[in-house]
């Protein structure tokens, strides 16, 4: 199965025709796509009312935003490969887990690409003091249009 196969039977739905917004979410320079920082709908500081649960979640609706921009850009999630994932969660300074709440956004791109395929990739998951919009996830990522 395909990775836009996967994607749509685990219910991600691509809208290629919605109007681009203020900033560009997803940029292709030669072989790349480079997205923007998408955040999550959840608002709040992981170690201090949301759970790492919670912020696996919101790091894994992130997934689903990065990758219709990407479809939007590419047109497609076939031909593509995972290469970079940066991963901003919204902490405390006493959290300590951040690599557990961005594994939403990873496990989510090994899904579709594969583990040990197109969806092995790279990855910095980091805390910050705070967010814009004082979302609890930001992720950007890197993908290569495979030749």
């Amino acid at each position: 199965m395909s990775a836009e196969q996967k994607a749509k039977k685990l219910g991600i739905k691509f809208n290629d025709d919605a109007k681009k917004g203020y900033l560009c979410l997803a940029a292709r320079v030669g072989n790349l796509i480079i997205t923007s920082g998408h955040t999550s709908t959840l608002v709040g500081k992981l170690g201090d009312g949301v759970s790492v649960d919670q912020g696996y979640a919101a790091a894994r609706e992130v997934a689903t935003k990065v990758l219709s921009s990407v479809h939007q850009e590419f047109g497609s999630l076939d031909g593509l490969r995972c290469v970079k994932v940066l991963g901003c969660v919204n902490s405390t300074l006493a959290f300590t887990e951040q690599h557990l709440v961005i594994n939403g956004f990873s496990d989510l791109i090994h899904e579709i690409f594969g583990k040990d395929g197109d969806g092995f990739h790279a990855r910095s998951a980091v805390g910050f003091v705070q967010l814009p919009t004082g979302a609890a996830v930001e992720v950007e990522a890197i993908f290569e249009v495979k030749q």
